[in-house]
This record gives C-alpha cells, structure tokens and sequence, in this order.
C-alpha cells in the first residue's frame, strides 16, 4: 500500500521557521518518521491507513479531512521539526559528514539548537494533546480509530512523551 505523506513542503514553510531555501529532500525523511513512530501511534493502524490511502486516492473529505488539516497536520509539522534540527547543520555525502558554514553566518551552539528542538516538541505536544482530546469526544465520526486488531498498532490516548529526568 501507498503511504502518503501527511504535510507538503508548503506547509513546513509556512507553519514553522523554516527558511523557504531548504532543499524538500533535505526534510522529507523526517516526515516519514515522524508518521511512523508518532503519529501511527495517536492514530492507530487503521485510522493511519484509512488517511493515507484516501490522500493517496483523492478522495478525503468531510470529516476526515477535516481532522487532517485541523489537528494531524499540525502534529506532523511539529514531531518533524524536533527529528529534523538536529541534523539540519550537517551533509552526510561520499567522502563523510560535513558541518555547514557560511561566510556571513554563525553557527549556534548545541544548547542552542536544543533550546529550538525543546520548543518545537512543546508545540508538538501541545498539538498532540488537541488531537487527543478532539477524536476522544467523537470517535464515531472515525469508526477506524477503534477497530485495529492483532499486529494493528492500537491508538495511545495519553501525550506522555519522555521529557527527561527531573530530580
């Protein structure tokens, strides 16, 4: 089956601080994982495949569509975010892995870019828990939320993300 991708580069361009100069192929990997190891799991298989293979065909409407543009695309942008800016800095090539520099730039610190990674995962979460909260209240507008079995990755109604330590 046909995976779609959530989000288009418009969107990243739009709904983050991402310059518009930022090759898609540079990003795009981090929007696959991201659908897969996030946002699989707030949506549960079958729901995932239902959106994904409506995007894929055309046809997603209504209520579906709905759900996409208000509440899943803002998680994709957000989870992609936080998996990209660690390795925006660098170029994995034939001869090894290269750190961008420029003439009349500077480069930021590893606090720095933590600093940006921790911010772009509260936005997530905080998306993530709209999500939550809206397809809680109306799980029958989406029967395929409720309905995986076996192998099936079953819907995580909790935004527990691993936050760190705290002593």
């Amino acid at each position: 089956m046909a995976q779609a991708l959530f989000i288009t580069t418009k969107d990243i361009q739009r709904f983050t601080a991402m310059n518009g100069s930022v090759d898609p192929d540079n990003f795009v990997q981090f929007v696959k994982i991201t659908q897969d190891l996030d946002i699989q799991n707030y949506l549960g298989t079958d729901l995932f495949n239902k959106i994904s293979a409506d995007i894929v065909a055309g046809t997603i409407a209504g209520d579906y569509l709905n759900l996409l543009n208000v509440y899943i695309k803002p998680m994709v942008i957000h989870w992609s975010m936080t998996y990209y800016l660690p390795w925006t800095a660098y170029t994995i090539a034939n001869r090894g892995v290269y750190k961008h520099n420029s003439e009349n730039s500077e480069t930021v610190s590893k606090t720095e870019v933590d600093y940006l990674i921790e911010k772009e995962r509260t936005i997530a979460m905080a998306y993530t828990q709209k999500f939550i909260k809206y397809i809680c209240n109306n799980e029958a507008l989406f029967p395929e939320y409720s309905s995986n079995t076996d192998e099936d990755v079953v819907p995580s109604r909790s935004n527990s993300n691993f936050g760190g330590w705290q002593l």
